[in-house]
């Protein structure tokens, strides 16, 4: 057991490092016809001598040089161009002087007839052609697969849901107590990124932590009589309203199309529940399979006992990482 907490503090140091590691951000916005306003935001972790560029299409030219000032922990770079064709259809590229250091990047492209087009390239990518035109199959498919990607690198959400599930313990309770945090999260999703609700993000995200440092507590007393045992579903949808506050600060960076507003809100959430559901049902998988392997060797016989087994090594790690991720966010403030 002392051998599986060392492991497994060990991935979380690299995960709570790998957290830390927020994405560029890339935002071209047509302020008149032909003339863009072009921003890329950066962590302050990148070297000075690595800083990236946006690459423009050869149609365009700069008409206002480079500007970079630093805020709070970010680089902040504009300039303008003065293009001689449309974007759509052309390609935009991010290079860096030296090397890609493991980040990804957001790019947002707002026209001026309204139209938002955006996308998130990983760490290998560079480029990426702008689309011609907003069609409701093309929405439909970008933003599900942005809901996807969001929620598989959410660890935060992802940890949440799997100390529901340590709570839950059956599969008839799980299914129950997901649906409700699922149901919450939607709600509270659309509500926020139509604007109808506008909440802070920074408190939000350090009440995002707070909420699974709230479940590894209940986890490590294992009290089967305390409120969270006995009614996990409460507890799921109760947090669930807040992580949707989480979720909707993501689309509001990325934007919802304008002639597809509906469309690009309903998939995004869309993603994020199959992401949720391919997490889970990796989870499951490995619960089974170490269960398997326990039984084998007589060590355990149910997958109660087996999560009994792993509770305490789960609490520490999960524990340390939300603690971490509390003060760090509290600091945002």
């Amino acid at each position: 057991m002392r051998y599986l907490t060392g492991i497994l503090l060990c991935i979380a140091a690299a995960v709570a490092a790998a957290h830390d590691a927020r994405p560029n951000y890339v935002e071209v916005t047509e302020t008149s016809p032909d003339s863009y306003l072009v921003e890329w935001k950066v962590p302050t972790t990148i070297p000075i001598v690595n800083l990236p560029e946006v690459v423009m299409p050869a149609s365009c030219r700069e008409s206002i040089q480079v500007s970079t000032r630093k805020v709070v922990d970010s680089l902040i770079s504009r300039v303008r161009y003065e293009c001689s064709d449309v974007l759509a259809g052309s390609e935009l590229r991010i290079e860096y002087p030296l090397l890609n250091p493991s980040l990804t990047t957001m790019i947002k492209v707002k026209l001026i007839n309204g139209q938002v087009h955006s996308t998130l390239l990983r760490p290998g990518e560079n480029a990426w052609v702008v689309p011609e035109a907003e069609t409701r199959a093309g929405i439909a498919r970008d933003y599900l697969a942005l809901g996807i990607q969001h929620i598989l690198g959410g660890i935060d959400h992802l940890l949440f849901v799997a100390c529901l599930m340590f709570i839950a313990r059956t599969p008839r309770r799980i299914l129950i107590t997901i649906t409700g945090f699922t149901l919450a999260h939607s709600l509270t999703l659309a509500l926020a990124a139509l604007g109808i609700v506008n909440v802070p993000v920074a408190p939000v995200e350090a009440a995002i932590a707070l909420s699974i440092l709230f479940l590894v507590v209940e986890i490590s007393r294992d009290e089967r009589a305390s409120l969270a045992f006995r009614y996990p579903i409460a507890v799921s949808t109760s947090f669930g309203l807040l992580h949707g506050f989480g979720f909707a600060a993501v689309l509001k960076q990325i934007g919802l199309p304008q002639t597809e507003l509906v469309t690009g809100l309903l998939f995004f959430n869309i993603g994020v529940e199959i992401g949720q559901i391919l997490f889970l049902l990796v989870v499951l998988a490995g619960v089974f399979l170490i269960r398997m392997m326990l039984h084998l060797l007589r060590k355990v016989r149910t997958t109660d006992q087996m999560l009994t087994a792993v509770r305490t090594p789960a609490t520490y790690v999960i524990g340390m990482l939300t603690s971490f991720w509390l003060i760090d966010r509290i600091a945002d403030f």
